[in-house]
């Protein structure tokens, strides 16, 4: 599943949603995770304009995490069907990547399972547009 941080370095979380203009996007399963990308998301209009900009930006992932969103950010990535996930303070990527791959090796909660299987379906159907 791709997991989106908000980071100014690309090593630790260490963004508030609303100060990021860029995410570090990771596919992250529960044998192995690797960097992506980087994604930018459009920092200019009003503060609604930059936060749709920020959702769009990581419409495609499971899963966000972020030192702080507030309340209207994170019900426009439900809307896209994103989950924030808080740390509440600096954290190393590296090691909430670990924290997710355990999850995924464990029993992960309803919610992330719902997300892994919207991750599937759209790698499927990116693999049948290829062929």
């Amino acid at each position: 599943m791709r997991v989106a941080f908000t980071s100014s370095d690309g090593a630790k979380i260490d963004l508030h949603f609303g100060q990021t203009s860029r995410f570090h996007v990771w596919e992250v399963g529960p044998a192995e995770a690797r960097f992506v990308e980087t994604v930018s998301a459009v920092t200019t209009g009003d503060e609604e304009d930059r936060t749709s900009a920020r959702a769009s930006a990581v419409a495609g992932c499971a899963i966000v995490c972020t030192v702080q969103i507030g309340g209207p950010a994170a019900a426009k990535l439900a809307a896209v069907r994103v989950h924030p996930m808080k740390t509440g303070g600096e954290s190393p990527i590296a090691e909430m990547v670990e924290k997710l791959q355990a999850v995924l090796r464990g029993s992960p909660p309803p919610w992330l399972r719902k997300a892994m299987a919207r991750t599937d379906e759209t790698m499927n159907l990116a693999d049948d547009r290829v062929r």
